[in-house]
């Protein structure tokens, strides 16, 4: 995926929103799937005052971008999440919302047009806040119980070389490399910012925080279990967390 001319943006105000807290920073970006059947439907719905959700923009699949709020303002796109101890996603996030059918209604590669878009976009908002190239994350991963965007078809990889968030080198996992317990497993998953807790048993949220992960860093290994090669990956994303964590590394064209 490479850099293209700069996109138009189409202004297109959603009255969803409201003020920031003050003195919150905008330290996160939150990518989503629109999960409807069209772009226009998903627009519809995200500028409808009784639905009670927005997004601060949205892509359709041609890579038009729409404006719906302004950044300075809190959208409604998170809804109940968790990431790193912060549960007011919304508030230090800014989100995108990418025109796809979703698992309900027909989950599809995401064109490269529409990546092109994306890519453009992020790098454009990272260029303006200081988010930390570990605070690019997926709904699924704040939401993972309730959240599947946007999903395994993604390009997370082709984001990366761009500059955008996190994708380091997937490999195997050596013959030798033990699966840690589930404790160790749920402590990493905790350092990355999950919503689980280290109890040593293998229940429902660490299971979906597995799933989760898998979802996003690990597409070809959605099992949702503790299986070595997840073991493995896990080790590998969290070293690029705590690397990037030590070095203040920052996404963007200097980015991962």
């Amino acid at each position: 995926m490479s850099a293209t001319k700069e996109p138009v943006i189409l202004d297109h105000p959603s009255a969803n929103h409201g003020p920031r807290p003050d003195g919150m920073a905008i330290d996160m970006l939150l990518l989503h799937y629109t999960g409807m059947r069209s772009a226009e439907e998903a627009l519809t719905r995200l500028c409808d005052p009784a639905s009670e959700v927005s997004a601060h923009y949205l892509i359709d699949e041609a890579g038009a971008i729409y404006r719906l709020v302004a950044e300075d303002r809190r959208a409604w796109h998170a809804g109940r999440a968790f990431w790193a101890g912060e549960t007011d996603i919304n508030s230090c996030s800014i989100g995108i919302e990418i025109a796809n059918p979703g698992h309900e209604f027909g989950y599809r590669d995401f064109p490269q047009a529409q990546m092109r878009a994306v890519e453009w976009l992020c790098l454009d908002i990272l260029s303006r806040y200081p988010i930390p190239a570990r605070r690019v994350l997926g709904h699924s991963d704040v939401a993972p119980d309730r959240k599947e965007d946007p999903g395994e078809l993604f390009d997370w990889a082709g984001l990366a070389r761009a500059g955008v968030g996190i994708w380091p080198p997937q490999d195997a996992a050596p013959a030798s490399h033990e699966t840690p317990s589930v404790e160790e497993i749920q402590r990493s998953l905790i350092r990355l910012g999950y919503a689980v807790e280290a109890t040593g048993l293998m229940d429902a949220e660490t299971r979906s925080a597995l799933l989760a992960f898998q979802r996003h860093w690990l597409p070809n290994g959605m099992t949702g279990a503790r299986d070595p090669r997840t073991a493995w990956r896990l080790g590998q994303v969290l070293k690029a967390f705590l690397d990037g964590e030590n070095s203040d590394l920052r996404s963007g064209p200097r980015g991962v």
